[in-house]
């Protein structure tokens, strides 16, 4: 009797179907790994062990699979946030708000690749005003107006979602070095000073350049602060 090898192990293992879920679970676990740039339908189907044509059984074509990367890390972020231990938003909508928007960071620093993703999709998707309609939802139970809601989100902005759009975004790099901060301090001295100084080392917690843990929870704190001394006012 002939042995069996690896080999046989594999050419008999069932292979699972391709599905839409599929094609995309693989496509957010190559940007993971890779990086977004490294997502084309070539390496995606590589991914899956399929021939690039199967693919547009499930995702028309690359824009399809950048859509649904981001339905996919929006259905985590919802989990994320149905989840978060938070107070009552009636008791406390700071700390409620606040809970849900760092519960949703978490979900884009385990995918860095994703704000950018998002902030370059042509249209808004259901997911996201889902995401919004909770973070409205918070503030009315604790006392907004839908004017000031509204004021507030507009305050908020991405900052909502867990990341800051970025102020500084240096070409390619994640900070200027030496001979560009020297340069640029000849002509522009304030801006590198605060440059030089803002240089932070926590790569962990980082989602751009101007979006560390500490400056996004920093930023956060003076707004929801902000807003609550306008609630009380109004009320």
């Amino acid at each position: 009797m002939t042995p069996r090898t690896d080999a046989d192990e594999l050419t008999e293992r069932p292979r699972v179907p391709l599905s839409r879920r599929r094609v995309l679970r693989a496509a957010v676990e190559l940007a993971d790994r890779d990086g977004i740039d490294a997502l084309t339908m070539r390496r995606l189907a590589q991914e899956v062990g399929a021939e690039a044509m199967s693919l547009y059984h499930h995702v028309a074509n690359k824009e399809a699979v950048l859509d649904g990367v981001v339905e996919v890390v929006l259905g985590e972020v919802a989990a994320a946030v149905e989840g978060v231990a938070a107070p009552a938003p009636a008791d406390d909508w700071r700390g409620a708000l606040r809970a849900r928007i760092l519960a949703a960071r978490e979900v884009f620093l385990r995918h860095r690749w994703a704000p950018a993703v998002l902030e370059s999709r042509t249209t808004t998707s259901p997911d996201v005003i889902a995401y919004y309609d909770g973070v409205v939802g918070i503030l009315r139970a604790g006392g907004f107006s839908f004017d000031l809601a509204h004021r507030a989100l507009h305050v908020l902005g991405s900052r909502a979602l867990g990341f800051a759009q970025e102020l500084f975004r240096p070409d390619g790099a994640d900070a200027p070095d030496e001979e560009a901060t020297a340069l640029m301090a000849e002509r522009f001295p304030n801006i590198a000073g605060m440059l030089a100084d803002a240089v932070h080392d926590d790569p962990g917690t980082t989602l751009g350049f101007c979006d560390d843990q500490f400056e996004f929870e920093f930023a956060l704190d003076l707004i929801l602060d902000g807003l609550e001394r306008r609630r009380t006012a109004g009320a």
